[in-house]
């Protein structure tokens, strides 16, 4: 039987932050950098116009001084504000309250703190004490498919269960000066910080995804593609030369388990446009196919695990038709491929 995904909803960081002033305040702090010429154009062309900063640019926990301790601490505090704020607003467009919740799956990789992201939840919302818990914390943007997958696993085993599944990533806490390297820029421009949620049950609450099968694939030998990174000014996301390519090499696999039946739709993981257009061509669709996450990669940002969501709030603003068959894959450090074989269920 499937899983359904009820209407998700995603909160912004509150400070609108464009491309411009990104690229005007690494002039600034890089002034003296040997290749400045080619980092501002790397920039420019990264596809993203704008994006969400929990935090003003000018901060010292985004393009400040602030150490490890003090930019852990701020990404985590507002990263269980944007949790918040969008799981509540996910229960309301679902029709329900923190007391009819069985369940919460939560991902997050950016700050740190024990107890996470879960428990921190369950005394915001109001969560009973006997709700299930399962915490993904290193997942990073695979988290938003891999925290559905894990939901559509618990109603797999407990149909009547509603399960609340909860992303935030506060990306911003890796926009640090210290660190040089054109990759680095690039993240810079690419990243943002914001929260989503939905509600997973084994009977339809509104219009929207149903889940019928699940994928997790690791690509051999791909272990330092991207990575996390901690020193004493804070963490850093650090990427290879061979990294750009590396989703299109998980493809075949993921491809192979959808077998030869087309889709009608897909909602990618807004990684990149060059991850976006790579997944569309290999799944046999164009672009306007490809549209939600072009324009929320453009107009918000690669928002880490959220990012499924929000593409996936923009297409029941512009849904496909009932029944249309279709997918949902992200990507993330590892090399990982969450998917999500499903159709579309147009009312409840």
């Amino acid at each position: 039987m499937p899983a359904f995904v009820s209407a998700p909803r995603t909160a912004f960081g509150a400070h609108k932050v464009t491309t411009d002033e990104i690229a005007d305040d690494i002039r600034t702090h890089q002034h003296g950098h040997p290749r400045l010429t080619a980092i501002l154009r790397v920039v420019d062309n990264c596809g993203v116009s704008s994006r969400h900063f929990s935090r003003p640019l000018n901060s010292p926990t985004v393009s400040g001084t602030a150490d490890v301790h003090e930019r852990t601490q701020a990404a985590f505090d507002d990263a269980v504000a944007l949790s918040e704020q969008a799981a509540t607003a996910a229960l309301d467009a679902a029709g329900l309250t923190a007391g009819d919740i069985d369940a919460i799956v939560t991902t997050h990789s950016t700050g740190w703190a024990v107890p996470n992201l879960d428990v921190h939840l369950m005394a915001r919302l109001g969560l009973r004490p006997t709700v299930r818990r399962v915490a993904l914390t290193t997942v990073a943007c695979a988290g938003g498919v891999q925290g559905l997958i894990r939901a559509a696993d618990l109603v797999a085993v407990r149909p009547d269960d509603k399960v609340l599944v909860v992303a935030a990533e506060v990306l911003s806490t890796s926009y640090n000066h210290s660190a040089t390297t054109i990759e680095s820029m690039i993240y810079k421009a690419l990243f943002a910080d914001a929260g989503a949620a939905a509600v997973v049950t084994g009977t339809p609450l509104t219009s929207g995804l149903a889940i019928d099968d699940t994928f997790e694939y690791t690509l051999p030998g791909s272990l330092d593609r991207y990575r996390g990174r901690l020193d004493a000014r804070g963490m850093h996301f650090d990427s290879t030369k061979q990294a750009p390519s590396t989703a299109a090499k998980t493809l075949p696999a993921l491809t192979e388990w959808l077998g030869p039946r087309p889709v009608d739709f897909a909602v990618i993981h807004p990684g990149s446009h060059r991850i976006i257009a790579d997944t569309a061509e290999a799944l046999g669709l164009d672009a306007e196919a490809a549209r939600h996450s072009v324009d929320s990669l453009t107009d918000e940002g690669n928002m880490g695990a959220v990012s499924v969501f929000r593409v996936l709030e923009r297409t029941h603003a512009d849904p496909p038709e009932d029944g249309a068959r279709g997918v949902a894959v992200a990507y993330g450090p590892g090399f990982i491929t969450a998917g999500l074989r499903c159709h579309w269920r147009s009312v409840p």
